[in-house]
């Protein structure tokens, strides 16, 4: 079990993603009751199981007699390698990818106690009864074999991750933006709502128009309508359709909420010189910050319109890929984009 080639080193790690993508995909789509093709990467690996096997490997060799021992060793290091790789995920996608916040002795909600108990049986587990087997067939594949193979592996895995690490960047660049444009959104309705004042108009109607949180809301409900609709139609195309349709009644909420805001903004600078007690350079200050913060409304309003679906594909094959996944600073965008996974 102990000497291995660089080949056969790297066959062995392919093999221990594809097992961990079989037990993860088939463990979480039975709990979600629907099929999840589970992990970072487009193809059948998952890269936390097959690094975790390779370095529990190399951590147990020199204890590998004593269980405790290899229990011990391959929990400190599995956990490590967990602990490492979900605080660097985070770190540059800003999206946890697993997330143990909820149980209990965690340590940034990357790591637990719980799971790296299990890290230290699945180590037994691994050493006495996975790969004596395992190493035994490897052993009687040809050396010929064995290199070429692990190449075009390797090839294959690398320009999946590569894809996959810009499908990741996509997701948080979108996550930015909308949260960015939701915040920016209830700023400048704060702001219009104090000029309308300022101008007299009716306070009340127009926070019923302008109030961002209940068109969302009325956007929510109504998809949650069109989705029992649909709810019968299982056809690609049909949900497809009924994704874009969401996507379409979101950019509308926000295209009326913006259009409105703009509208209070716009009747606030014509009355500008109506207003006494607003004359010469303090006129001009005022009118100047009303055309800034109308303009930056028209430029919100070309982006969402110019906005198409396929922005947002990749960065949803991830999300279904990890259901669990949470954003701490992006929570509310986050959540957006879960229920896009839903209605495809």
């Amino acid at each position: 079990m102990h000497v291995y080639t660089a080949g056969q080193w790297a066959l062995l790690f392919y093999f221990y993603c594809l097992c961990g993508w079989i037990w993860e995909s088939c463990y979480v789509s039975a709990r979600q009751r629907r099929w999840v093709n589970r992990g970072f990467l487009h193809g059948p690996l998952l890269p936390i199981y097959g690094s975790g096997a390779i370095i529990i490997l190399f951590a147990v060799i020199p204890v590998e007699d004593n269980l405790y021992l290899v229990w011990l060793f391959g929990m400190a290091a599995a956990t490590a390698l967990e602990y490492v790789t979900g605080a660097a995920m985070e770190r540059i996608f800003k999206v946890r990818y697993w997330d143990y916040s909820k149980q209990k002795c965690n340590l940034n909600g990357h790591i637990c106690l719980s799971s790296s108990i299990a890290w230290g049986f699945f180590s037994i587990l691994l050493v006495r009864f996975i790969h004596p087997p395992v190493g035994r067939l490897l052993a009687h594949v040809p050396s010929w074999v064995v290199d070429p193979a692990a190449l075009v592996l390797t090839a294959a895995f690398t320009a999946d991750a590569v894809c996959s690490v810009q499908a990741a960047l996509d997701l948080r660049d979108v996550l930015t933006r909308l949260t960015e444009e939701n915040e920016e959104l209830r700023r400048l309705a704060k702001r219009a709502e104090v000029a309308a004042a300022f101008a007299e108009d009716d306070l009340r109607k127009f926070r019923e128009k302008t109030e961002v949180e209940k068109l969302l809301l009325q956007s929510r409900v109504q998809e949650e309508l069109q989705e029992l609709r649909e709810a019968r139609a299982q056809r690609a195309e049909r949900r497809q359709n009924a994704w874009e349709e969401s996507l379409r009644r979101r950019a509308n909420a926000k295209l009326e909420a913006l259009n409105t805001i703009a509208g209070a903004l716009e009747t606030c600078r014509d009355h500008l010189e109506s207003r006494p007690d607003l004359t010469g350079e303090a006129l001009d200050t005022r009118r100047a910050e009303l055309e800034e913060a109308i303009g930056r409304l028209r430029q919100r309003e070309a982006v969402i319109r110019a906005r198409e679906p396929r922005t947002y594909r990749r960065s949803l094959r991830i999300l279904r890929g990890n259901p669990s996944a949470a954003a701490r600073d992006f929570s509310e965008a986050l959540e957006t984009l879960r229920e896009l996974t839903r209605r495809r």
